[in-house]
């Protein structure tokens, strides 16, 4: 067995058990999921409806203007297979007001705009409903700092982010996420075209059989040559996981004593 390969039934296990444990210790009872139509937020939703129960489940959709109309329908599928509740709100309004305000900007801003925008719906509905934010952000793109800051990468807790994506996809047939989705190219959905692999520049196999030697198993970098990585890659990861540290741990707070 490689460090890659889960024992999907006792992640289930653990996952939902810690749902449940830490919405309890808040004192509510609901759990508030972002849903994509992306196998992520597809998985968080799973398991929180496992742990909560599905009328403390509630699914927002917040498409934009751009979003594919595949990831609501997607998203749809998986609200009806779970029976949980859900609403959808139109972002574009919202985003396009600060657009228009701030001016010329390009794809990445705009794209922080809308995670950040989507993030500040889950948050409002959360506090008309009584619930927590679950977050849908994997170790992957937590360790490649491919996330957004205080936008898709905020949450009250988060479920799976000591998984891999290419153990999400492992979990995700476990709990019998519908083949479309987990079949389907990852993607942020915040432009047209955009998938995350390609504006990664690699795979995410590729890319999760390096961080487990590099981050779970310790090699060094020689040590990472002699297992097949090319040094260029080598490099680039470590350099995204080095430059995105920031987004990984809390805002620092200037000592003064």
């Amino acid at each position: 067995m490689t460090s890659l390969q889960i024992n999907s039934d006792t992640i289930k296990k653990i996952l939902i058990n810690f749902i449940r444990t830490e919405v309890a210790k808040t004192g509510l009872t609901k759990g508030i999921v972002g849903l994509s139509g992306g196998i992520d937020s597809a998985l968080v939703a799973s398991l929180a409806t496992e742990a909560l129960g599905k009328a403390n489940v509630l699914a927002v959709m917040m498409p934009y203007k751009t979003s594919s109309p595949e990831s609501i329908t997607d998203a749809k599928i998986v609200i009806k297979q779970l029976g949980i509740r859900s609403e959808i709100v139109e972002i574009t309004p919202m985003v396009d007001a600060y657009i228009g305000r701030a001016g010329e900007m390009n794809s990445i801003r705009k794209g922080n705009i809308m995670a950040r925008q989507r993030m500040i719906v889950l948050y409002d509905i959360s506090a008309r409903e009584r619930g927590l934010v679950i977050g849908t952000s994997n170790k992957t793109e937590i360790l490649l700092g491919y996330g957004t800051l205080f936008g898709d990468t905020a949450c009250a807790i988060n479920p799976i982010g000591e998984l891999y994506k290419t153990q999400i996809w492992q979990l995700a047939e476990a709990l019998n996420i519908p083949r479309r989705i987990i079949d389907k190219k990852p993607t942020a959905d915040l432009w047209e075209g955009q998938t995350d692999e390609g504006e990664l520049g690699f795979s995410y196999k590729r890319v999760d059989m390096l961080l487990s030697a590099m981050i779970d198993k310790k090699l060094n970098d020689d040590e990472l040559l002699k297992q097949g990585f090319e040094k260029d890659f080598i490099e680039k990861v470590r350099g995204l996981i080095s430059q995105n540290e920031f987004k990984r741990r809390p805002s620092l707070i200037a000592k003064l004593g």
